[in-house]
């Protein structure tokens, strides 16, 4: 039994609702929340950026894990804003936990679907008996250019996950991925904000790349949309995962738990991931989950999980996830406060 031994999420305690983005510039605040199905997003402070967020996210996924830091193997982070262009964010996170220095680490990018594509690597080297276990992060700060769509989604917040062959909490039953060269989003070096090509961004993109790869998927492992407990996409916005999990065969009821971006926004490489956790937090011993990622570019990973009894012994160890969504301390920001945080206005200097 090969699978996740290990998992955590962190998301900040700061957000702006959807609501005070749609005033700032003039648009309807009930229909942006509406047409989105956004409610309100994360947003990382100052002091937290996706090292701080993989941190503390990988705590609790060791939490969980219950092992020595140092029978780790790999460490893989994937993000599309690591802080530095040259320089590992992994680096830093092994010497914040105690593991290393023999261990290999490495980031990894492809827009909002590094995350899977960072899990995709380490289970495949448990599973080559490589290695004993192997971490996979997808944490971001996600941004989006004042005034632009992306505002009102782009969040922070991220998951870890371990993955071994000892005490495994949700087994990895089959996996499959779906890339072409899709240019429906990008940023270039030295640019601020990522752009995204409009009408590319729906069907040629995120509906082409999850339904093929989530067709795949059923097909590989001869399994039914009825025979799951539970599904998740990625979530760039409310109304794209619902849809494309209905055009997959899936109910509402089986994507409700995992469905967080209303309150959190779009975590890009920790979107799919981090509703993976709160369905975890839940989900009872014989579950099945399916989950398809999907990153601009473009591509979407494929897992089928089954949750084992060790869940059960495992969930309450670190904090939970929608806990940490539905924190009554949480910290709303008004639009100058936001665009200071976010480091949205910039000042000459003379």
């Amino acid at each position: 039994m090969i699978g996740i031994v290990g998992y955590g999420s962190y998301v900040p305690m700061y957000r702006i609702k959807s609501s005070t983005i749609a005033k700032q510039w003039g648009s309807d605040p009930a229909a942006i929340e509406k047409g989105l199905m956004l409610i309100e997003k994360t947003v990382p402070y100052f002091d937290e950026d996706t090292i701080t967020i993989s941190v503390a996210a990988a705590k609790n996924a060791l939490l969980r894990a219950q092992i020595d830091p140092q029978r780790i193997g790999a460490v893989y982070i994937g993000s599309e804003s690591h802080p530095y262009a040259v320089k590992p964010s992994g680096t830093v996170l092994i010497d914040a936990l105690g593991i290393g220095p023999h261990v290999h680490v490495a980031d990894f990018e492809f827009a909002c679907k590094a995350g899977t594509e960072a899990m995709y690597v380490a289970y495949s080297h448990v599973k080559s008996g490589e290695m004993e276990f192997a971490m996979g992060i997808g944490s971001d700060t996600s941004q989006g250019a004042p005034g632009d769509a992306l505002e009102y989604s782009a969040s922070a917040g991220g998951s870890a996950f371990i993955f071994g062959k000892e005490n495994v909490v949700a087994e990895v039953l089959f996996t499959h991925s779906f890339t072409s060269d899709t240019a429906d989003f990008w940023r270039r070096e030295y640019q601020t904000y990522p752009r995204h090509g409009g009408r590319f961004t729906g069907e040629p993109a995120y509906f082409k790349h999850i339904l093929g790869c989530g067709r795949a998927l059923l097909e590989k492992s001869g399994m039914k949309p009825e025979e799951f407990q539970f599904a998740v996409f990625h979530m760039p916005n409310g109304r794209f995962p619902l849809k494309v999990g209905k055009d997959l065969g899936f109910k509402q009821e089986q994507m409700s738990e995992g469905w967080i971006v209303n309150i959190m926004g779009n975590t890009y490489s920790g979107s799919s991931i981090t509703g993976l956790t709160a369905i975890l937090d839940v989900a009872k011993p014989g579950d099945k989950i399916f989950l398809v990622s999907f990153g601009s570019g473009a591509g979407s990973d494929g897992f089928i999980f089954q949750v084992t009894e060790r869940i059960n012994e495992v969930r309450d160890l670190a904090p939970k996830t929608r806990e940490m969504l539905n924190n009554p301390n949480k910290i709303y920001l008004d639009y100058g406060q936001y665009a200071a945080i976010r480091k949205k206005i910039h000042f000459n200097e003379y």
